[in-house]
């Protein structure tokens, strides 16, 4: 039974006008996460029991195969597919290792460490084949890739991000004023124990001596378990699990910005109400549980959003619209005034459509999580100053993203290209799989297309001698031939003396046929 003491959520969301909050929509199958802002989902995020996230989790690997060439190594930590570790993700002597450990003041990533390797080392002289390495999971497998480690270990808290071996404090960008830094800062400083480095995160503003110690407390005792289990295992092992999906969402994105989780699984609810009690009580009245009829993700409007994510093509309210198309390299965003066609002159209608639209791209590559190279063309503006309108509130509306992103200024050609740190695979690629008809391509030939290859190969065929031809095609390239291209077989029927017979089948995909010769 659920206890009679705890928050409730009554039938629908309307109810709650928040600047921001966390659903949680736990099933047996699969535990779904939106952040909205606003009442307008901005993250997702989806775990499933079969393919839960490796991120987070630290393995003892074992060295498989190192590539010279790429200089990088395949190490074995007991999946299907070997990980991928690079030259600068692996740590030889940390003492060695010490000038490139520097980073600006101002990191909020755990990824500070200089990623530009030594010029002096090589993939070949820090490891071997064989050899065992403790290696963290930077990136979940994606597409045919295998995961990404990382030899640096980082262990995230609610508070803070503990670095063992590494001699140095972070804090996160987001925390701007400079007090609060300043005094986080000596805190850490003052609670760092030798021979481990800390980040500040952003939801340690505002935070005393007393809790970062404890959340120092528990990561270091989490350490030092990694460390006895490494002694007493071989590779390849899992040594540690990051939190699932609900508890990661409780730890990074429960912050004081945040009015409320909700969640509509007693089971669930009950599990973070515990590790909220245990390990940061303050938080404990943001918890409330669902019990409204209505699917918690339909009562919010998240179901909609999610449906509009997937797809290619999205509408804004001038009228304009941004069609989005991701391939393997890169994802690219266009931008089009559509039905929009403004009151003023062109130049002005054209810069309230990339105006508009800026937002709108800023929203979807945040929910749609796109990552990796992405160039967003929007409509040319002959004025220099409009450009840097349309860059500047580019640049602003990317500011809420969480993820890692460098944004290039926007070209002559009003192109803005930009890259954003993928972890994880995208929206689209984790809800859908490539269409078997077009086979990921997103297009077929057309039946007209095919009715003249047709006619080639059969030509071919006749010259060999056959007398008659049966074609089995898909309907729309059997109606073809038979009404608007006839003339054409029967030019061939004609010239070389064949009898064509026409059959088609409903079994074979438009792009297939089948041409058999008597």
């Amino acid at each position: 039974m659920v206890a009679a003491s705890r928050n409730r959520v009554a039938t629908t969301g309307k109810e709650y006008n928040m600047v921001s909050e966390i659903l949680i929509n736990a099933t047996h199958e699969e535990i779904r996460v939106a952040l909205l802002e606003g009442g307008q989902v901005v993250e997702f995020y989806i775990e499933r029991k079969r393919d839960a996230s490796l991120v987070g989790n630290i393995y003892m690997g074992k060295v498989v195969k190192i590539l010279p060439g790429m200089q990088s190594a395949f190490i074995d930590i007991g999946l299907e597919r070997a990980a991928f570790l690079y030259v600068a993700d692996i740590r030889a002597d940390i003492e060695e290792y010490a000038p490139f450990l520097e980073e600006e003041e101002k990191s909020d990533s755990v990824e500070f460490i200089s990623r530009k390797g030594r010029s002096d080392l090589a993939i070949e002289d820090l490891l071997q084949s064989g050899q065992e390495i403790l290696v963290h999971a930077s990136k979940d497998p994606i597409g045919s890739k295998g995961a990404r480690v990382t030899s640096y270990i980082t262990l995230p808290g609610r508070y803070l991000v503990l670095m063992p071996n590494v001699e140095h404090v972070g804090i996160s960008r987001r925390i701007a004023d400079e007090q609060e830094r300043t005094r986080l800062k000596t805190i850490a400083e003052t609670i760092k124990p030798k021979g481990y480095g800390l980040i500040i995160r952003t939801a340690s503003e505002r935070c005393s001596e007393e809790e970062l110690k404890k959340d120092l407390d528990f990561l270091i005792l989490l350490w030092e378990n990694i460390q006895r289990k490494k002694e007493k295992v071989t590779a390849p092992s899992l040594l540690y699990s990051d939190l699932d999906l609900v508890f990661r969402s409780v730890r990074d994105l429960l912050t004081q910005d945040v009015e409320r989780l909700v969640i509509d699984s007693a089971e669930e609810y009950e599990r973070i109400k515990e590790f909220v009690r245990t390990y940061f009580p303050k938080l404990l009245d943001k918890i409330v549980f669902y019990e409204g009829q209505e699917p918690i993700f339909d009562a919010f409007g998240v179901e909609l959003d999610i449906s509009r994510a997937l797809g290619r093509r999205v509408w804004l309210k001038s009228g304009g619209y941004i069609v989005t198309d991701q391939t393997e390299a890169m994802t690219v965003i266009d931008v089009n005034t559509g039905k929009f066609v403004g009151k003023d002159d062109l130049e002005d209608t054209i810069l309230k459509t990339n105006l508009e639209a800026v937002k709108e791209i800023a929203y979807q590559i945040r929910l749609r999580n796109l990552g990796g190279i992405i160039i967003v063309d929007f409509i040319d503006m002959e004025k220099l100053e409009n450009r840097e309108k349309v860059f500047n509130a580019f640049v602003e509306a990317m500011k809420k993203d969480r993820a890692k992103n460098t944004i290039l200024h926007i070209s002559e050609l009003g192109l803005i290209q930009m890259t954003r740190k993928r972890v994880r695979e995208s929206l689209g690629r984790t809800l859908c799989e490539p269409c078997p008809y077009c086979e990921g391509k997103g297009f077929v030939k057309s039946p007209r297309t095919l009715c003249y290859e047709i006619f080639r190969d059969i030509s071919k065929l006749a010259m060999h001698g056959s007398e008659k031809i049966i074609i089995t095609a898909h309907p729309s390239v059997a109606e073809l031939l038979s009404d608007e291209e006839r003339l054409g077989l029967e030019d061939i029927e004609n010239r070389y003396g064949i009898k064509v017979i026409i059959k088609e089948s409903n079994v074979l995909h438009q792009e297939k046929y089948e041409i058999n010769s008597l």
